[in-house]
């Protein structure tokens, strides 16, 4: 990687903002009284009251690290989607992937608790995109007009199904299941991470290795196919790398929306359209952005508010301005 790379990788770390965010909370602690507490951890020893330890262990670190896997699956993910449809406002969400991955854990958690929510959750996302991805299809061809609106049509109604699974489920689980479709990392703990972690893990890791196909996919199919690139499967490959980190992410925090639009949309504002650049820093700025945004969501108010709906409310206002600065450039041309 160059240093010019290198420099936006340090800069856009998520290291920073996860010391910041361990020291608010109900009971704030001291950056100095962070480290020295972690290094006890880690090294043994143990001179701070219990209380402390149970804080920043228990509670406020695995939100941290759990809120670093969840940013970087959907913005991974997001890069990947947009590469491999060649379209800037194609997310998980767009596509289904999140609806479908909703439902499967609806489910999981009304139904059938003796599965693992993320197999359900991966295979209710991977059906959702199957349908989208039937219904645009035309002729052998996936117009991208055609794709979005056959994403908005599964996702209503995979909307519609879990709404008539909040209907049908015991009282005592309703309200959990409310919460999680709102997006919340409030139930974040060490058990979330195992679950969760690898899967998330894996999805990045896999969407990292190829990178440099998403270029080559990007240029779009008969140009991939002139690099040796087999478009069909490439494509499959990335979709599956792309379901199965979403599935993991929605299975433990629930749907949090514009982080995998939002996302790769600054990363290729600061440093191109090179995804062997913007796949790496699209995870490490989705890390941060979401550590910070749930950092803001459980400190802002004495409450707590899902996180789902600040990534919403910073969203909402960054796409209206590349809306009318793109509004300004047409009319200037």
């Amino acid at each position: 990687m160059s240093r010019y790379g290198l420099h936006w990788l340090l800069l856009l770390s998520p290291v920073p903002a996860a010391v910041v965010s361990l020291q608010f909370g109900a009971y704030p602690i001291a950056p100095r009284e962070i480290w020295q507490l972690l290094g006890e951890m880690l090294f043994g020893g143990g001179t701070y009251p219990e209380h402390i330890h149970d804080i920043l262990w228990q509670v406020r670190l695995p939100r941290v690290i759990l809120a670093m896997l969840v940013g970087m699956a959907l913005s991974a993910s997001g890069a990947t989607l947009q590469a491999i449809f060649r379209n800037p406002l194609v997310d998980a969400y767009i596509l289904g992937l999140s609806s479908g991955a909703a439902l499967g854990c609806a489910l999981s958690v009304a139904f059938f608790p003796g599965l693992p929510i993320q197999v359900i959750a991966f295979l209710s996302s991977l059906l959702a995109a199957f349908l989208t991805f039937a219904l645009a299809r035309t002729r052998g061809e996936v117009p991208i007009l055609s794709l979005i609106l056959a994403g908005v049509i599964v996702s209503a109604f995979f909307a519609a199904l879990v709404s008539m699974v909040k209907l049908l489920v015991d009282p005592h689980k309703l309200a959990s299941i409310v919460l999680w479709l709102m997006g919340s990392l409030s139930l974040a703990d060490w058990v979330a991470i195992r679950q969760a972690g690898p899967w998330i893990v894996l999805s990045s890791l896999l969407i990292w290795l190829g990178r440099w196909r998403l270029n080559a996919l990007s240029m779009g199919d008969a140009e991939a196919r002139a690099l040796g690139v087999e478009v069909g499967r490439e494509r499959g490959l990335f979709l599956l790398a792309a379901a199965l980190g979403v599935a993991a992410a929605v299975s433990v925090s629930g749907i949090i929306g514009w982080v995998g639009l939002m996302v790769p949309h600054v990363v290729r504002m600061m440093v191109g359209p090179d995804h062997r650049l913007v796949v790496p820093f699209s995870m490490t700025l989705g890390a941060t952005f979401m550590v910070l945004s749930d950092t803001v969501a459980r400190t802002f108010t004495g409450g707590e508010i899902p996180v789902g709906i600040i990534t919403t409310l910073t969203g909402a206002p960054f796409f209206i301005f590349l809306l009318k600065q793109r509004g300004q450039e047409s009319w200037k041309t």
